[in-house]
């Protein structure tokens, strides 16, 4: 009975890594300002007029963080524009979504936001099997220097991949 049980997972979870994944947005503000240490993904309980937004692509994850509150966490400042063709029951563009992770991956990220001054940050949104999903980064902070140290690297990269090209 248990084995079956375990089968059953199994296939679950090797379906659900071969759904087509379409990227929405990137927050690429977010790697240049945080050190992203570990990423996990989490659904987002949405609104019907949101998830049209969404898959218009009228979203901007820029500012925007997770946060913790009564043991849930909630996506903020993040903006998902009004739907053009919605009624009078259209949603608010900056509201809080509440971000859907199990208990156990809840209580491990907020151990980690707590003890080493990590942040959750949003870096993707994309449509999963056509439920949205959002990446959040465990992140820590740059500072100016370490900004300028990638900003030289990259600009060392684009000067060697030059310098080949013209070979």
């Amino acid at each position: 009975m248990a084995k079956q049980a375990a089968q059953k997972q199994a296939a679950a979870k090797a379906a659900s890594n071969n759904l087509p994944v379409k990227v929405i947005t990137v927050n690429r503000q977010a790697y240049h300002d945080y050190f992203v240490e570990r990423t996990i993904e989490a659904g987002i309980a949405l609104m019907g007029t949101e998830i049209k937004s969404i898959r218009e692509g009228k979203v901007n994850l820029r500012g925007s963080y997770a946060i913790a509150r009564k043991g849930e966490l909630w996506l903020e400042n993040a903006h998902i524009a009004v739907y053009e063709h919605g009624n009078r029951y259209n949603h608010e563009p900056t509201r809080n979504r509440k971000l859907l992770l199990h208990r156990r991956e809840i209580n491990q990220l907020l151990s980690k936001v707590e003890t080493k001054g990590l942040t959750l940050i949003p870096l993707k949104l994309y449509l999963k099997g056509g439920k949205a999903k959002i990446e959040l980064g465990l992140c820590r902070g740059k500072k100016l220097y370490d900004k300028r140290d990638a900003i030289a690297e990259r600009d060392m990269k684009r000067e060697i991949e030059r310098a080949i090209r013209t070979r």
